[in-house]
């Protein structure tokens, strides 16, 4: 069975385990890093040498970064779907998956952790203001985008959906001030309406 190592809250391992969810993988996945700890352990370094999560154990393989382990299990179980065919529609879904990590990820983590990892006699309004500033600004360009597309990548879900499903979710709710990005929220509301999505992101309280 699929092991998929790291705790149910983070951003990369929810990609992961939303995945396997989806194509009816079975998975055992235990509870790594955040306040469950084991990250800074020896045998968890020997698989991992980042320290960081998810890292997914398939028979004697192991794989580490979110991308990756996804790129791997939709090529593997789902070529043709989640995992395109069409090598144009491959290139879109992975540059997608890169500018989710590059540049959406950090423009959101300002905001995200200012309002939900920091105690709020701590927190920098500035700091947070300016965060949500730029991760608007990204996720205008993902509303341009979607114009004239049911999904990122056109007519059918793929791999490149996933971050940005995901960190979407963050954007519909944080308390925050939100643009009406009418594009954005039809593909967001499309993907929430998964169960496999609500299972592993949208019903897992933000921490």
């Amino acid at each position: 069975m699929l092991k998929v190592l790291g705790r149910s809250t983070s951003a990369n391992v929810q990609k992961v385990v939303w995945l396997c969810e989806e194509l009816g993988l079975p998975v055992e996945r235990e509870e790594i890093g955040g306040p469950f700890g084991g990250n800074d352990k020896p045998e968890y370094i020997a698989l991992n040498p980042n320290k960081r999560v998810p890292t997914i154990i398939d028979g004697d393989y192991v794989l580490w970064e979110s991308n990756a382990c996804i790129s791997y299990l939709a090529s593997k179980h789902a070529a043709g779907t989640w995992y395109p065919d069409d090598l144009q529609e491959r290139g879109d879904a992975h540059r997608w998956l890169e500018w989710s990590t590059s540049t959406l990820a950090p423009a959101h983590t300002p905001a995200f952790m200012g309002l939900i990892r920091t105690p709020p006699e701590k927190r920098n309004p500035d700091a947070i203001a300016a965060g949500r500033d730029n991760f608007s600004a990204q996720l205008a360009i993902v509303e341009r985008y979607l114009d004239g597309r049911e999904f990122i990548t056109g007519s059918t879900i793929t791999i490149g959906d996933m971050p940005l499903a995901i960190l979407s979710y963050r954007w519909f709710n944080l308390d925050i001030e939100r643009e009406d990005y009418p594009n954005l929220k039809r593909w967001y509301d499309g993907i929430n309406a998964r169960p496999a999505f609500q299972k592993h992101v949208s019903g897992i309280p933000l921490s």
